[in-house]
């Protein structure tokens, strides 16, 4: 497991939609050539630090930095600007358009007045071939051909085509069946032995433990705890997931049936 400093850290992060405080002194850090796994129940805070992240929401308090400088985010093109990328559930691809034009989508190649389809192509190759992937057999063929898992595919790889530091992936498997889940933990597991810092968000514990090199559990808009995955069990970070606390890990008070009054908090 790398003992490099973190490449993106989230110190103390606060953020409210009015009287509702979704996330609470967060703190996040995500290290290149790991994989980092973000669980946590639905309203525990998940898609809100994403967000806060990629640029989406401003936080109201903290700091991020990256590659150990303060930054500020101030919207998607500053995140992509920095090499975050996310790679939502929903995918965002466009199905009347092929492999290529999906992953140069918004960021077209061009020669004079005319696209330059021969690059774009030959960059989507190179990149498809350097995650080693396999399961997309025509760069031409249109998105709305392929499996689940071939269109997560294409969308990881647009990610990493961006030169992207830091990929952060958003329940890539939720939708998938079995063959096709572990296609896409393979790519998520490549990604971070290139070199690239993986966030992995979610639900499976077994995606979770198969991959993870590091376990994040948010609680109820904090942190409960985030700990390399040979330090844990499955139970133990259901636990976390669930209470909030594991034995003497997690937060101080949590799993006594307080009230922290986040309930209506977004996931």
């Amino acid at each position: 497991m790398s003992t490099s400093p973190p490449l993106l850290e989230l110190s103390g992060i606060n953020k409210s939609f009015g009287p509702v405080q979704v996330l609470r002194d967060v703190d996040f850090t995500v290290t290149a050539g790991e994989v980092t796994a973000l669980v946590g129940d639905n309203g525990a805070g998940k898609s809100t630090l994403v967000k806060c992240v990629s640029g989406i929401y401003s936080i109201d308090s903290g700091q991020v930095y990256y590659d150990g400088r303060a930054v500020s985010i101030n919207g998607p093109r500053e995140a992509a600007e920095l090499g975050i990328e996310v790679v939502y559930q929903d995918l965002a691809l466009c199905d009347n358009l092929d492999v290529v034009q999906n992953m140069f989508l918004g960021r077209e190649r061009r020669s004079g007045l005319v696209l330059d389809e021969a690059t774009m192509e030959e960059l989507a190759a190179q990149t498809l071939a350097g995650l080693s992937v396999r399961t997309v057999k025509s760069l031409r063929q249109p998105v709305s051909s392929l499996s689940g898992g071939q269109r997560q595919t294409v969308a990881i790889a647009k990610a990493v085509l961006w030169n992207s530091n830091v990929v952060i992936l958003d329940e890539p498997t939720a939708a998938l069946g079995v063959a096709q889940t572990g296609q896409v933990l393979e790519l998520a597991r490549r990604m971070a032995d290139n070199g690239l810092a993986v966030v992995l968000i979610s639900h499976n514990m077994n995606d979770v433990f198969a991959v993870a090199d590091r376990v994040a559990a948010l609680y109820l808009g904090q942190m409960a705890a985030q700990v390399p995955i040979a330090e844990v069990t499955h139970a133990q970070v259901v636990e976390l997931i669930t209470a909030g606390r594991s034995g003497d890990l997690g937060l101080p008070g949590a799993g006594s049936g307080e009230d922290h009054g986040l309930n209506g908090a977004q996931g």
